[in-house]
């Protein structure tokens, strides 16, 4: 029988948050065309480009980061119920809210679906700080990244609630 090599962990762990977005990025590049360019934007929106490296980019962060903290407490354990499970229901909300925002149009539940992926990350980070800082510290640019995006959902929100 052959034994996982050493580096898989840290691999797959760091790959799997891509995996929601890869999915996603399907409904979006769909979307953006025909849908979310009709809507109104405010002025500080960032330009369509910037979106897929920046998620790239906080994917790659906190899927290490849940590595960091799967390693330090031994693997799938009881110490790790809490910080992973926190982490797998945070992915779960993250994943969720292209479906909801650009598959189904529907931007208050989108808005809904932020906030809760904002609080489970706040969990999430809060729960990694006493096991690994450098985890922790891997979510704060998720973190405030999810503070510019549930802003940007309100706006949009807001300034389109009347759009069909």
């Amino acid at each position: 029988m052959e034994v996982v090599p050493a580096w898989a962990p840290a691999v797959g762990f760091t790959l799997l948050p891509h995996a929601g977005g890869f999915l996603g990025s399907n409904i979006t590049k769909r979307e953006i065309p025909t849908w979310y360019e009709t809507l109104q934007k405010p002025s500080w929106c960032p330009p369509n480009w910037v979106f897929a490296p920046v998620w790239g980019t906080l994917y790659t962060s906190m899927g290490y980061g849940s590595y960091l903290v799967w390693k330090e407490l031994g693997g799938f354990n009881e110490k790790s119920v809490v910080p992973l499970g926190l982490y797998a229901g945070n992915l779960a909300l993250n994943w969720a809210w292209t479906p909801i925002f650009f598959g189904a149009h529907k931007m208050g539940w989108g808005l809904v679906t932020l906030l809760l992926t904002t609080g489970t990350a706040a969990a999430t980070t809060a729960s990694w700080y006493n096991i690994n800082k450098t985890a922790a510290y891997l979510m704060v640019p998720y973190l405030a990244w999810l503070s510019l995006a549930s802003a940007l959902n309100y706006r949009i929100w807001k300034d389109n609630r009347n759009k069909k």
